[in-house]
């Protein structure tokens, strides 16, 4: 029989402030051990929310160009330019965060 790990266990041993800081964690290692989880979670939120292209690459933690290969060779339409100023600055904000990171 598996073993349950209740949330509240991790709390209450004192390891985590509360429940949502448990399963945060729990993520990030998730995500970290199974990095393709990222980019099937990128291409599920660019089909069916309305986030840029630059917004699902910086979930998936590829380039801009990439995930745009990846969602063409899925066969997902493209949205391709922001509709709004905040859609915008997000992509400006996510292209800054890519360029950092890659030492640009």
């Amino acid at each position: 029989m598996k073993e349950a790990w209740p949330t509240e266990h991790f709390v209450a041993a004192g390891l985590y402030e509360d429940d949502e800081a448990v399963v945060q964690d729990a993520v990030r290692a998730l995500l970290t051990e199974k990095p393709q989880l990222r980019l099937e979670v990128a291409v599920h939120r660019y089909r069916t929310e309305d986030i840029s292209l630059a917004k699902a690459a910086e979930l998936a933690g590829v380039s801009w160009l990439r995930m745009r290969e990846i969602l063409l060779s899925r066969g997902v339409q493209l949205r391709l330019g922001p509709e709004t100023k905040e859609e915008a600055l997000e992509e400006v904000v996510a292209l800054r965060r890519h360029l950092d990171a890659s030492g640009r």
